[in-house]
């Protein structure tokens, strides 16, 4: 990009992970425009993933959430605006938040997120009812768990089992009810599912599969007391988390014409059907350059590049977003991490002896897809490396005795088998 071309001024909606590393590579990148930050929470940009782990917990404090200390955006001059956003004009190129204030743009990013999804059940409105996406949320669920018997999780994803984990870690009795026939069933094999499930009930916690929530029933006092199944039976509850799953806020999106299906729609390059916005991280539909597909995903690694992508295209760097996706969960002793992105296998190779340490490869038609490593940071590195170069890979090689992820990276490196890392 020419000097003088870039934008004079970029406003980015939404101070999460996505948006403060929007900001954040534009300096980097040697852009010097305004450039102004807008989030409907007070707070300074901070780090999610801590909040149903270590902030949960108490082994972090909402300072240690902190992406960056206040003194970092005013050396960068990046103008944190605390407002809700309430309407974008792109003929004007405005946006207006509800105080009624306009800011101008040249070039705006759409980082608006996800909400979570609520109980539509009678008594949903209880006191004790909780959903987890913000420090806030997070901030009341910590203070709850301190007198907290019985804690029901509704949901067994990744936000809920992480939940659960820190319940039990508090001492309360915790069930967890799922819909479907085992946790994580979205987005795990069934392997893995298992070694979940066998995890959570040694630490004590009970699993119910299959069951949905009929309602929620309340005290004299107006807080939660018990969650009633949809067979009737009724579970003793003083706190109940709603982990049931996001949806991406794309209503400033629609009502200022751009596309919406699933998400915001964006191009490989991550603009919205306005050249003059871009849309990233959980909000963004875009198209996944292993499949084709157009998918939206709710990770850390995924908002950060979507982020520096775009940075860098507005100051002058212009490529598709073609980065491997990867994610993790801790819960209790026991971390998964997963590389890649599987939608839809044929084949499984389990690669690993031992039942709390082991790795599961994801073939489709012959192809790897995804590796999912249980207590096997190893693999997870060298699983990484070997999707994101292409290394072929087939099911009958990994299938053979002795064979590591790592000692196949390292043969087609034409190296030995060495610890990747």
């Amino acid at each position: 990009m020419a000097e003088g071309s870039h934008p004079e001024s970029v406003v980015v909606v939404g101070a999460g992970q996505g948006g403060y590393q929007t900001a954040a590579s534009l300096r980097e990148h040697g852009y010097r425009g305004r450039l102004v930050l807008i989030d409907a929470e007070d707070e300074l940009p901070y780090e999610k993933p801590p909040l149903s782990k270590a902030y949960l917990k108490g082994e972090a404090d909402e300072a240690q959430l902190w992406l960056r200390p206040v003194s970092y955006y005013a050396r960068q001059s990046i103008e944190l605006v605390a407002g809700s956003v309430t309407a974008v004009d792109p003929a004007a190129r405005t946006v207006r938040l509800a105080d009624g204030s306009v800011y101008e743009y040249g070039h705006l990013v759409l980082a608006t997120g996800a909400t979570p999804r609520t109980l539509g059940v009678p008594g949903a409105g209880l006191r004790g009812v909780h959903t987890l996406r913000t420090a806030q949320d997070a901030a009341a669920l910590r203070a709850s768990l301190g007198a907290a018997r019985h804690a029901v999780v509704v949901g067994a994803g990744f936000i809920g089992l992480e939940f659960a984990a820190a319940a039990r870690n508090a001492g309360c009795e915790v069930t967890v009810v799922e819909a479907l026939d085992r946790p994580l069933a979205r987005v795990v094999s069934a392997r893995t599912a298992e070694h979940f499930t066998r995890l959570h009930r040694r630490e004590g916690s009970r699993l119910v599969f299959g069951q949905g929530v009929a309602a929620l029933h309340g005290d004299e006092r107006g807080a939660v007391a018990a969650v009633e199944l949809a067979d009737g039976a009724r579970l003793p509850a003083d706190l109940v988390l709603a982990g049931i799953g996001v949806i991406p806020r794309t209503g400033l999106a629609a009502a200022a014409g751009l596309r919406v299906s699933g998400g915001i729609v964006v191009d490989a390059h991550l603009l919205t059907s306005d050249p003059h916005i871009s849309a990233i991280g959980d909000c963004a539909a875009f198209p996944q350059v292993r499949s084709g597909n157009r998918l939206r995903l709710e990770s850390v690694q995924n908002a950060v590049g979507h982020a520096e992508l775009v940075a860098a295209r507005l100051t002058g760097e212009s490529r598709g977003y073609r980065e491997l996706p990867w994610f993790w969960s801790d819960q209790f002793a026991t971390t998964v991490q997963i590389a890649g992105l599987d939608e839809g296998h044929d084949t499984e190779v389990v690669v690993g002896e031992d039942p709390d340490a082991f790795s599961v490869l994801l073939f489709r038609g012959g192809e790897l897809q995804a590796v999912e490593s249980v207590n096997r940071p190893t693999d997870h590195l060298a699983s990484r490396q070997l999707l994101d170069r292409g290394v072929p890979l087939n099911p009958v090689d990994a299938a053979a005795p002795g064979f590591t992820l790592r000692g196949h990276l390292a043969s087609h490196r034409g190296e030995p088998a060495v610890p990747v890392g």
